[in-house]
């Protein structure tokens, strides 16, 4: 069973950046989860929710569309056209910004904000998006 993103390619669609969830984005989670352990267990229930979200959380910008899909069970996604990002938000709060996590924001024309919480290396992912679209807007 593939993945997400790379199982829903259209037609000449090719993956040029895939992001990760940081792991620090869990912290509150796992600490959560350490102070509720000795209570019958159930700091469990934290420490696999935040392990499911890290496995099952896939990004990717594609030469067309920038792709996020949340959940293992329960399936939530992102997808926006390349030509219809019409911006790029990164947001990082103090702690974020010292372990290099934060949330993108993408706008598209005529949707809603997209948000894509606790992504490793926002500004990575934002220079990579400006780069692809940048690319594609050249070989037009």
């Amino acid at each position: 069973m593939g993945s997400y993103v790379t199982s829903n390619l259209i037609n000449n669609e090719s993956i040029k950046y895939e992001g990760k969830v940081s792991i620090w984005s869990m912290f509150p989670s796992f600490l959560i989860g350490l102070v509720l352990l000795p209570v019958f267990g159930f700091g469990l229930i934290f420490w696999l929710s935040a392990l499911l979200k890290y496995y099952t959380t896939e990004l990717a910008i594609t030469d067309k569309r920038i792709i996020a899909k949340f959940g293992f069970i329960r399936r939530r996604t992102v997808e926006l056209n390349l030509e219809k990002a019409e911006s790029l938000q990164v947001y990082q709060g103090i702690v974020g910004r010292i372990f290099n996590f934060g949330s993108i924001i993408v706008s598209g024309g005529g949707n809603a904000q997209a948000p894509i919480p606790g992504v490793s290396q926002p500004m990575v992912f934002r220079n990579e998006f400006l780069k692809i679209q940048e690319d594609n807007q050249l070989t037009k």
